[in-house]
């Protein structure tokens, strides 16, 4: 398994594995993917078995530790030298789940973003992978005021050391 940062070559796929991964609601749209990829392409991690991009984890970065819906469509709110980086997605395609490939994924982006100088890593997730982040360090803050895709999400908050 490779996990590297992603080749402009493998953003067709990265925008199917999105699709397959996420509900309609709550999927990037292919032009949402497309301008994120051209905006900070070097914070999209891939996740490569035999030449195939099987998974990926993207975000953007910002000032504050918090996610709020707007980063996820307007990408000028991207702050390169901002503190803390995000996660949008954390996708891995069904065949190739249970392998740990996402724990990989995350570690690299944990690992990655301390090399950046970042303060910390946040993100929103479902009820059911609160326990999930966790394990890697991050803190439940509770209910977000994240509405996107219509769902309920919960902010996590990783501050590193």
């Amino acid at each position: 398994m490779e996990v590297r940062q992603a080749k402009q070559e493998e953003l067709e796929a990265l925008i199917k594995i999105e699709q397959i991964c996420f509900p309609p609601a709550e999927a990037a749209t292919e032009e949402d993917m497309r301008k994120r990829f051209n905006v900070f392409q070097e914070n999209f991690i891939v996740a490569v078995e035999e030449g195939k991009v099987v998974g990926f984890i993207n975000g953007c970065v910002t000032d504050k530790p918090e996610l709020p819906d707007a980063l996820y469509h307007d990408t000028a709110l991207h702050k390169p030298e901002g503190a803390y980086q995000t996660v949008f997605g954390l996708n891995v395609l069904p065949q190739y789940r249970k392998q740990g490939i996402a724990e990989q994924l995350v570690s690299h982006l944990i690992k990655l973003s301390k090399e950046r100088g970042k303060t910390g890593i946040v993100l929103t997730c479902k009820d059911h992978l609160v326990h999930y982040y966790q394990k890697f360090g991050f803190k439940h803050l509770g209910v977000s005021a994240s509405s996107h895709g219509g769902s309920k999400w919960n902010d996590m908050l990783l501050i590193f050391d």
